[in-house]
């Protein structure tokens, strides 16, 4: 009987690196870091996933389903549709850019550059440009796409998750930022030169690098650690996301 018991439960999730933290209000939420561009924001037992990828290898069955899932564009290390198929539920809420709802037929929020939604009470969610900047590499996350990156308000506490994206003028207008996903990885979206720009303007609490590995050129996360420690006004936590 014990046999039979065993094999008919339910698989255990794996385990991910999480940071539990406190909003300006004294709500607790959790980051959980999966993968890459991959991750969620569990708030009061509500989830929230952003961009993502890897199917049953990443997101089995055991994971929580989803409540709202962000997805910032189509490429195939930010879009996975068999991901966002095993997270939703008939209640999920999915919030897009025009191209991935476009071209997936994608049901819900059709976000574009300066869109807000408040999709839940306990978050509001602000759309921000997300685009290259340097000659040679426009290409790659053209403006005119409209790619995004999101701007969460949970607790009172701005939560930027950025995309793929250099600089922005966009970017450079956000103001009173609490914590900053970033992108760092060569030649798609941001060098560590820039991302310490970035910091050095923006003046995040908490800086977390991602959207890094996965190419030929290695991102110097010790440098940028180095050089983001140096400004004094940010800390910087480095998770494994490659």
């Amino acid at each position: 009987m014990a046999f039979f018991s065993f094999f008919g439960r339910r698989p255990k999730a794996p385990v991910y690196p999480t940071d539990t933290l406190i909003a300006h209000d004294g709500t607790e939420f959790t980051i959980t870091f999966f993968k890459h561009a991959s991750l969620s924001i569990n708030v009061g037992g509500k989830h929230i996933y952003v961009d993502p990828v890897g199917g049953g290898n990443v997101f089995p069955a055991a994971l929580p389903k989803a409540d709202l899932i962000l997805l910032t564009h189509s490429h195939d290390d930010h879009f996975d549709l068999s991901a966002v198929e095993k997270l939703c539920t008939s209640k999920t809420d999915i919030l897009s850019d025009r191209t991935t709802a476009e071209a997936f037929d994608m049901e819900g929020h059709v976000m574009r550059p300066g869109s807000i939604a408040t999709p839940r009470d306990y978050v509001k969610i602000e759309a921000v440009a997300a685009y290259n900047t340097t000659e040679g590499r426009l290409q790659f996350h053209p403006k005119q796409r409209e790619d995004c990156g999101y701007l969460l308000t949970i607790g009172g506490m701005r939560i930027y998750i950025a995309g793929d994206t250099e600089p922005t003028p966009e970017m450079k207008a956000l103001r009173d930022v609490d914590i900053a996903f970033l992108p760092v990885n060569q030649p798609y979206t941001m060098t560590v030169d820039q991302a310490v720009e970035v910091i050095r303007h923006m003046k995040p609490v908490l800086f977390y690098p991602y959207h890094y590995g996965q190419v030929e050129e290695k991102t110097d996360l010790d440098r940028l650690a180095r050089e983001v420690e140096a400004l004094g006004t940010t800390e910087i936590r480095i998770r494994p996301m490659e």
